[in-house]
């Protein structure tokens, strides 16, 4: 069993939803990192107090090429796509939906939300899938005891736990919930890839200190990841995992593809209204409108060489 060395990547906050937008910390992707796995976007947000931020109202909008991945600490999530799907995602819920080819969704918190607190995360689909059918599936996930941490398992498999739900590449997604003082390591998949976001406390990941809303990101190689929780209160952290993901993706506004007119043709048909994102009923606002394409030629997003930041440790 190897140490896997662990490179720090900061968050950094941005609007999410147009008009009325909520602001979210965002780790992936950024120049440091692109993907983890098909792990390819990460917001995490809250703990917020809607009665002061206004919760989430997401209007309409597209996606192609990915899957979006709802997971909840706390609050509740109205979700509605042009698949006919109409669904509550609550804490422990997986809800995991599919546009690959393309579809289109809301996300607003209901009134019953006092503080919403969350992930939404983002898949990119491989090449022989990524026009692949819309599709929305739903699970929750058991709880198992480890070492003095808390697991859920809602993607892949985990201390001794499995999803039922299918990924197109092999994936990892967990919520890990730490007693104070908890050492624990988990045996991990050699050919995985892991990125471990902090939520609450603070996380040593193979050796590396984690500060909430930090994520960190270790390598292939190693069987096994230990963690510790260096707080004296619970912390709370989601593990990602995945197969190096070897091809090249172009990621603009809510659109994965893998060239400049991919990317363009799915914004003309958005704009245009057309049948490939079909519409979502129940929603009362606007959809929202692509921004401008940039002037150039949108390029392909490239994953550096891991670096491990160990100033941080």
């Amino acid at each position: 069993m190897s140490m896997a060395e662990v490179e720090v990547l900061a968050a950094r906050d941005v609007p999410l939803g147009g008009p009325r937008a909520m602001t979210v910390r965002r780790t992936l992707p950024q120049r440091a990192r692109t993907l983890i796995g098909a792990w390819c976007f990460a917001d995490h947000y809250g703990p917020d107090d809607v009665a002061e931020s206004g919760g989430m109202d997401v209007a309409p909008h597209p996606h192609i090429g990915l899957q979006t991945v709802s997971w909840l600490f706390s609050g509740e999530i109205e979700h509605r796509d042009s698949l006919g799907s109409h669904a509550y995602v609550r804490p422990g819920e997986l809800n995991l939906m599919t546009g690959g080819h393309g579809i289109s969704h809301t996300e607003v918190s209901t009134a019953r939300t006092t503080v919403l607190h969350g992930v939404q995360l983002w898949v990119a689909l491989p090449e022989e899938h990524r026009n692949a059918a819309r599709d929305f599936q739903r699970h929750v996930p058991g709880i198992t005891r480890i070492d003095g941490a808390d697991i859920r398992v809602f993607l892949g498999s985990l201390a001794g736990d499995a999803s039922p739900v299918p990924t197109f590449t092999p994936l990892l997604g967990a919520e890990l919930l730490l007693d104070p003082g908890a050492t624990v390591t988990l045996r991990t998949d050699p050919a995985f890839e892991h990125g471990l976001l902090v939520d609450t406390g603070e996380v040593r990941m193979a050796g590396t200190l984690l500060h909430p809303a930090e994520l960190g990101y270790a390598g292939a190689g190693p069987d096994a990841l230990t963690l510790v929780n260096e707080s004296d209160v619970p912390a709370r952290a989601v593990l990602l995992g995945g197969a190096p993901f070897e091809e090249e993706i172009v990621m603009w506004w809510n659109f994965i593809g893998r060239s400049h007119e991919d990317i363009a043709e799915a914004r003309e048909e958005w704009e245009k209204a057309s049948d490939r994102f079909g519409t979502v009923d129940g929603h009362p606002g606007d959809r929202l409108p692509a921004p401008a394409l940039p002037n150039a030629r949108i390029a392909p997003r490239k994953n550096p060489v891991p670096r491990a930041d160990a100033a941080r440790g």
